[in-house]
């Protein structure tokens, strides 16, 4: 396999992607579009069909100013309260330059816990505010592995500064993950599109 340079050395003549590479496509598998809900939930197409799956959160305003944009996993029963153990880091940087820096959150993280893991900071709700980012769920269907995933998110919070927020973490169950929800700590998603892909 042989790349095509320019004059510049760049990759700009590359008009076509050469055969030895491979890379994963999305495919679209639902959208929902929030509008003062009080959660939003994919209750199919997690299945073995794909190794991992993803859901892009655009534009999510809370209708509670300070509220966190939260997931939980459904584990094959009627309710969402996966066990899980999770991480949670931000960096955040505010628009008057005043103050910036990365942190581990202590108490944004969990521990063997049933609860909602939170995925964004303290949102805030001015017609200008909102969160957007990506999960990342792997093999849900495995009933021999623990099921991983990842968040990363930016927002404008409520405090006038902008903030980067990772989580990572696993459903410490063996059945599989049959479902998601997407909920506010507070109050409900007054707006925001969620999409679920399945990854090939």
């Amino acid at each position: 396999m042989s790349l095509k340079f320019a004059n510049n050395n760049s990759l700009s003549a590359i008009d076509t992607k050469p055969s030895g590479l491979s890379g994963g496509a999305l495919t679209l598998l639902s959208t929902q579009t929030a509008s003062s809900s009080a959660t939003i939930s994919f209750t199919s197409d997690i299945d073995s069909t794909y190794k991992e799956y993803q859901f892009h959160f655009i534009d999510i305003h809370p209708a509670t100013d300070g509220s966190q944009f939260q997931i939980n996993f459904r584990d094959g029963g009627t309710d969402y309260d996966a066990t899980k153990t999770t991480t949670f880091f931000q960096a955040y940087h505010q628009e008057s330059g005043g103050a910036s820096g990365i942190q581990y959150a202590t108490g944004l993280d969990l521990a063997q816990s049933t609860s909602f893991q939170n995925i964004t900071g303290d949102l805030g709700n001015q017609n200008d505010e909102c969160g957007s980012g990506i999960v990342h769920l792997f093999d849900p269907s495995s009933t021999t592995f623990v099921k991983h995933f990842t968040t990363t998110e930016i927002a404008q919070q409520n405090n006038e500064q902008a903030v980067s927020v990772f989580t990572a973490g696993y459903c410490n169950v063996t059945a599989a993950i049959d479902a998601v929800q997407f909920k506010m700590s507070s109050g409900n998603i007054d707006s925001g599109t969620i999409k679920m892909y399945g990854v090939s």
